[in-house]
């Protein structure tokens, strides 16, 4: 490997460690944002993310994806159908932190590339390979026994992962690159949000105009909350390999998972953690799998022979997702990788947080 091969491995995984680490830090942030409630502070990260994602747009002159995405009606249904998915998501992850649920809502992150292979299994008719199956079979008593524990389905987690889990099949059959896709999306969020915010104003209810400039500047500020991660995340992805890529996106669940406990101080009795132990288990079977497959295909590729074993959900990495964000996530794919380490032919940025 070259000195500059390694030089940009090593930047590549410096923005990897930094978007992921952001994106598990994020529920520090959220809590600065009150008296704002949580569609409040939603709507501001929507106006405010279209204008950085326009000016970034506007910066790189990628503007004549545009024109073709208004002429295909069954796209611009589809991102519909995602900025509505990305919105619930987002909405579901700001109200939970808040709320106290943090460590409910890492699982939802956990639990992601789980909910992704059965939506793939169930709606794309993919199939798995035996570990595969124990892994989500694991999966699906680790609900059980959460279920049991909360005393209640935890719904948080199930509505944070199987809403990603969504916007991800959605995003696959659109085809858009990552920063087009977040930027066609937050223009479908942007009217409605920029209505409740004048509808909150007219009221009185606005903590935008009410609470001061510093409490202004940091609803403002949603918008780079949104980006900046996205923007580290991307200059990852064309250095690293993706399924590199697809292991660090366990930090964010991680991090988020020792602030419920450490700093918000949530509680964990016994059957949570029987639970979460039974999630990473399956998380632990499935990325063994992963790698394994992995390192087999390339193997099979570097002597000439046909790479072994079919498509599934959990090829390469088991899924890349941006808590709270919204990642176009689900299981990552190892693609033909360059010869300095960089995704061939993909869009660096597949996900939002």
């Amino acid at each position: 490997m070259t000195g500059k091969s390694k030089g940009e491995r090593r930047t590549g995984l410096l923005n990897g460690f930094a978007a992921y680490g952001m994106w598990g830090l994020v529920p520090l942030f959220w809590p600065l944002l009150k008296p704002a409630g949580a569609a409040e502070v939603l709507a501001h990260r929507m106006v405010w993310s279209l204008g950085l994602v326009a000016l970034a747009l506007l910066v790189m002159r990628r503007w004549s994806w545009a024109g073709e995405l208004l002429r295909q009606p069954r796209r611009l249904g589809l991102i519909t159908i995602a900025a509505v998915v990305i919105t619930v998501n987002w909405g579901v992850y700001i109200w939970a932190v808040n709320a106290g649920h943090v460590v409910e809502a890492s699982l939802g992150y956990f639990i992601n590339p789980l909910v992704t292979i059965a939506m793939g299994v169930l709606l794309l008719k993919e199939r798995l390979r035996p570990l595969q199956w124990v892994a989500v079979a694991v999966g699906l008593a680790a609900v059980l026994v959460l279920t049991i524990g909360y005393g209640r389905p935890p719904w948080i987690s199930l509505c944070l992962a199987f809403s990603f889990a969504t916007y991800g099949l959605v995003k696959k059959k659109v085809n858009l690159g990552g920063v087009e896709s977040l930027a066609a999306e937050t223009a479908v969020q942007f009217v409605p949000a920029l209505v409740y915010l004048l509808w909150l104003t007219a009221r009185g209810d606005s903590t935008f105009t009410s609470q001061g400039p510093g409490h202004a500047a940091l609803l403002a500020s949603t918008g780079l909350v949104t980006a900046l991660p996205l923007v580290c995340f991307g200059a990852a992805a064309i250095r690293v390999p993706l399924s590199t890529i697809g292991l660090l996106q366990y930090m964010t669940p991680v991090f988020q998972f020792l602030l419920g406990i450490f700093y918000f101080h949530e509680e964990m009795p016994p059957e949570r953690w029987m639970g979460f132990g039974l999630v990473w288990l399956a998380l632990s079977l499935l990325t063994g799998d992963a790698l394994r497959t992995a390192h087999r295909t390339a193997r099979a590729l570097r002597t000439g022979v046909g790479a072994p074993g079919t498509s599934s959900p959990g090829v390469g990495a088991p899924g890349t997702s941006s808590p709270g964000t919204g990642i176009a996530a689900g299981a990552v794919r190892t693609p033909p990788q360059r010869t300095d380490g960089a995704a061939a032919g993909t869009d660096p940025v597949e996900t939002t947080l």
